[in-house]
């Protein structure tokens, strides 16, 4: 079957846009031919900074004839019906016409075949309309065509398109048709300096091997794999290593079509400034990629850039272009550093009473002494030193406002760690204003320290009760203050250093003690913000692989919002999912399931509950007393267990339930002709569902 071929070839396209303007073209493409028959074999698309190209093979050469009927009028309707049904269906007379039988009568039915059109008609009408509706971030009009009326806007000047269509084993044609007054060909261009001229091409194949032969590496992958395998060859050469970065390396593949890797140098001067600096520093400003020394880990005076032109000197000049710009640019930042190191950072504390945090929430510096209060509270639960907590509470945020952190954001945190240690501070309180930011993502370390993990429950804690006090929590998508991520991050901290913490109790703490308001007046803040928690807590225990109705069995006998703290929730679902693996466990929840569907039947009918504890006086057969007794031991042994936290101890009493459940399903009649012997097995019923719930609600367990 046939293959299609398109590119679009462009002024440079931004790198930051084309992994997902490829992903773009290939989904809009391949969903119209579906969409008009053509169900293809597969499809790739690439791009480079100065096109985007695709490749769709195995399209069928026509489409599919279709076959439709059309419902017409009654049999004798008046003669405007028949004629319209006939101009509108092609028919030249009735006589052409089915006629079709149903309980309202006997109607005309018109059977209209389509013939399916070439495919490559159907593609020169579907990829105009791609092409002007393609969803760019930014686009632009330009040239003499940007004053005309309905012009296309593209991300940058179009200046040609490539579209051609056939059989692997014949001359493909030209797909047909016009962008703008620019008509699709089969001529594309090579590299913009090193290889500009004309290429034509036929298809695929030939189409990758022209444009690599005129220095062009159709594939980003395969500029990302030469980009850092040539550097770290490079840097290897001279006993170094290459610090990867898969994000810039990305980017950089989106910068050149040809990547040529070189190493460049700076004075020494400049490695007195921290690592992650100099790594911002030449990152941000231009692109390249840092070296370190292998025997210390720090980093070297080298780095290392990617051209995008195989240079007459070897790439002495463009090297020694990116050092003139790199030098300047360390040397502020050497200059920001030194004069960071001037002031303290208890001395820059003062300037937050300026700084807005949140109109409706205070400045910086109500948010700081918020989070110092809370952090001293937590510290004696996570074992942490109640001054040191204070102190490293008090200067987590000062660096905000230092001149590293203004020119790179993202080293907040670390530089407080850095000047705090300049500055002769504890090495926890220095480690506490990186970490109080972790975790920021799924993938990221969460603190361990005691006090930073203090700090940071502190923070994310302060951020989750004030929200919910204003009432601007997340809704549908948005959460444009990252609230959901404050309580992931919370859940995460807890559970990965095993922290028995109530959240309840320290929200509380929080509202009454920091914003000053009545317990009253804030309980049902403080329930949906547990709710909140709950449902988070759901999310993250779901990416681990648990089953959300055993998270629902348990919180369902110990939730957030009644104040139990997380990690016995979690460790309660771990030791009930064991429990249910095993034959025990599955039989158990089959005779409790059994208990609980006849209560449901039974409460239902004599409308009322049976939670009244049983008459042992009427237990009639053995089975009864029986199942009573193992109830009452596994209940003490059960409740005890779960008291002490022992989960496993917990599950091993649920198991003893086991038999006699079986047991009595075997041989007790449960509706007894005796309404009081019914209504006591009733109620023995009942405590079997009241037992099991001592570690979970098993009614809400699926299976």
């Amino acid at each position: 079957m046939p293959d299609l071929l398109l590119e679009l070839f462009s002024e440079e396209i931004p790198a930051r846009m084309q992994a997902k303007a490829a992903d773009d073209l290939r989904r809009m493409v391949t969903d119209k031919l579906v969409a008009e028959g053509l169900v293809y074999e597969g499809a790739k698309a690439f791009a480079t900074p100065r096109r985007l190209a695709l490749t769709v093979h195995g399209i069928p050469a026509r489409q599919p004839d279709l076959k439709t009927e059309r419902r017409g009028p009654k049999i004798g309707a008046p003669d405007a019906a028949v004629q319209g049904f006939l101009k509108a269906t092609g028919l030249k007379s009735l006589d052409e016409a089915k006629i079709q039988k149903d309980a309202k009568g006997d109607f005309y039915i018109a059977l209209i075949e389509k013939p399916g059109r070439a495919a490559i008609d159907v593609i020169a009408e579907i990829l105009p309309v791609i092409i002007r509706t393609f969803p760019w971030p930014k686009s632009m009009r330009w040239g003499a065509r940007s004053a005309k009326s309905g012009s296309l806007t593209w991300v940058r000047p179009l200046h040609a398109i490539t579209a051609t269509f056939g059989l692997e084993t014949e001359e493909p044609d030209i797909v047909k048709f016009s962008v703008d007054g620019i008509e699709a060909g089969q001529t594309t261009y090579g590299h913009r300096f090193m290889a500009p001229g004309a290429i034509s091409v036929r298809r695929f194949e030939d189409y990758e091997a022209k444009l690599k032969a005129a220095k062009v590496i159709l594939d980003p992958q395969a500029r990302k794999d030469i980009i850092l395998e040539d550097a770290k060859e490079l840097a290897f050469a001279q006993g170094l290593e290459l610090v990867e970065d898969q994000v810039l390396l990305d980017e950089v593949s989106g910068l050149v079509e040809w990547p040529v890797v070189m190493m460049g140098s700076f004075e020494k001067e400049f490695l007195s400034i921290p690592d992650e600096v100099i790594r911002a520093t030449i990152r941000n400003n231009q692109k390249c990629f840092v070296v370190k020394d292998p025997k210390t880990g720090k980093l070297t005076n080298k780095f290392v850039l990617t051209a995008n032109i195989e240079a007459p000197d070897g790439g002495k000049t463009i090297v020694a272009g990116n050092e003139r710009v790199i030098r300047p640019r360390l040397s502020d930042a050497k200059f920001f550093y030194e004069t960071d190191l001037k002031t303290r950072l208890e001395d820059r504390l003062p300037k937050f009473e300026q700084i807005v945090f949140h109109e409706k929430l205070g400045t910086q510096a109500e948010r700081i002494k918020r989070i110092e209060r809370l952090a001293a509270e937590i510290a004696p639960l996570v074992g942490a030193d109640v001054e040191k907590t204070r102190r490293a509470a008090r200067l987590a945020k000062a660096d905000l406002l230092t001149e590293v952190v203004g020119e790179f954001p993202e080293l907040q945190g670390l530089m407080g760690k850095y000047y705090a240690l300049a500055q002769g501070e504890d090495a926890s309180v220095a480690a506490a204003s990186e970490e109080h930011w972790k975790p920021q993502g799924p993938t990221d370390r969460v603190p361990t320290d005691p006090l930073s993990v203090a700090v940071a429950l502190a923070d994310k804690l302060d951020t989750l009760a004030g929200f919910w006090l204003i009432d601007e929590k997340p809704t549908g998508s948005k959460d444009p203050f990252a609230l959901r991520r404050a309580a992931l991050g919370v859940i995460r901290i807890v559970l990965e250093n095993r922290t028995r913490i109530g959240f309840r109790n320290l929200v509380e703490f929080h509202l009454k003690n920091s914003f000053g308001k009545d317990y009253l007046d804030v309980a049902d803040i403080i329930d949906h913000l547990m709710i909140f928690f709950e449902e988070r807590l759901k999310v993250q225990l779901r990416d681990q692989k648990a089953r959300h109705d055993l998270v629902d069995a348990v919180l369902a006998t110990g939730s957030l919002l009644q104040g139990h703290p997380l990690m016995p929730i979690v460790d309660r679902v771990d030791a009930l999912g064991r429990f249910l693996d095993t034959d025990d466990g599955k039989n158990l929840l089959a005779g409790t399931k059994r208990a609980s569907n006849i209560l449901t039947i039974e409460e239902k009918k004599d409308k009322r509950e049976f939670d009244h504890e049983p008459d042992a006086a009427l237990y009639k057969l053995d089975e009864e007393k029986t199942l009573a007794k193992a109830i009452d031991q596994v209940k003490a042994e059960a409740s005890a267990a779960v008291a002490k936290e022992d989960f496993a101890a917990a599950m091993s009493a649920m198991a003893k339930l086991r038999p006699a459940v079986d047991a009595f399903f075997d041989k007790v009649k449960v509706n007894d002709g005796d309404p009081k012997v019914r209504e006591n097995r009733l109620k023995l019923l009942n405590e079997i569902r009241a037992a099991t719930r001592a570690v979970a609600d098993f009614s809400r367990i699926e299976g």
